[in-house]
């Protein structure tokens, strides 16, 4: 499969990281790349999977916030990413109105109060994880109970994979469990091994869509992506249960009797990364820690918790 490949970083617990610092993944992944197709196929799926109002999203590895457009029923939307480049190309998009909150940090170390947040959605996102099941513990703990987390994995068994394996024009098997690492920091999962880690992390899936089955370059030169993109859409649900595509979305609910209430939306937003407290003080420039110390910077509206000042 086609990637965007970042640099490499490390969080403080040594774990990898992509880091698209200094780049733009609009201009060089998606405008002018012949990705329109990918682009409302993904769309469509995320329209028929997401709660469609609440009080707190967060869409983790925005970016440049190419889907908010898609969070217009949100009173709060937090725009989460590692890289401060594509978080400014966001802000410069969408304003700083208040809806929007522009978060820099790493999904190990997550800035996130338990419990702050209604909904998240991870698109194009877990493929770039080497701890796939850290990551859907830290983003459980985010949501409320009843929370909702919308999220894409790129599917090691799609058709492609295996037709390949089958005629020995690839090495690595389909068909095994564990996650298969194409290129560094870029994963494919099986479904069965995808299911057993999100029922580990305590979410119950209750819908799932096969996306992106006409990822072809042929396809794209000869069919218009609108027209491409609605076929996709016909066959999303249907084509669920074989999970052959190259993109899998699925919605997982946590625990919980799924109603938000106004406390809910009352709840502090950020947690400290180094501590887990809540008693962040806000200045002008710094969120600083009343527990352990530690200050978080604030830069031109963007709250940077990758590193600390203590």
């Amino acid at each position: 499969m086609a990637s965007f490949t970042g640099n490499s970083d490390r969080t403080t617990s040594g774990r990898a990281i992509c880091n698209y610092e200094g780049t733009s993944y609009r201009a060089e992944f998606w405008d002018g790349h012949g990705r329109e197709y990918e682009d409302l196929a993904e769309r469509i799926a995320l329209r028929r999977l997401l709660p469609p109002r609440g009080q707190r999203l967060v869409d983790i590895g925005a970016g440049f916030g190419r889907l908010a457009d898609l969070y217009d029923g949100y009173e709060q939307v937090v725009l989460l990413d590692y890289a401060t480049s594509g978080l400014r190309e966001a802000q410069a998009r969408l304003g700083r109105s208040g809806r929007f909150v522009y978060v820099a940090a790493n999904i190990y170390e997550f800035p996130l109060a338990p419990g702050s947040i209604d909904t998240a959605v991870s698109v194009r996102v877990l493929h770039h994880l080497s701890d796939v099941p850290a990551a859907l513990r830290a983003i459980a703990l985010a949501l409320r109970p009843g929370g909702t987390y919308v999220l894409e994995y790129a599917n090691k068994r799609n058709l492609k994979a295996v037709a390949r394996y089958l005629s020995r024009r690839q090495s690595w098997s389909p068909f095994t469990a564990e996650p298969y690492e194409f290129t560094k920091l870029n994963f494919d999962f099986h479904p069965a091994w995808m299911a057993r880690e999100l029922a580990q992390a305590g979410y119950r899936i209750d819908a799932g869509l096969a996306v992106s089955h006409f990822r072809q370059r042929l396809l794209k030169r000869l069919i218009p992506a609108s027209s491409l993109a609605g076929l996709d859409g016909l066959i999303q649900r249907p084509a669920a249960a074989l999970k052959l595509a190259p993109s899998i979305f699925l919605r997982g609910r946590t625990n919980g009797d799924g109603q938000a209430n106004r406390r809910d939306a009352e709840r502090a937003l950020f947690a400290c990364p180094t501590c887990r407290s809540q008693a962040l003080v806000e200045s002008e420039s710094a969120l600083v820690c009343s527990q352990c110390g530690a200050a978080w910077t604030i830069s031109d509206g963007i709250y940077d918790f990758r590193r600390s000042d203590d």
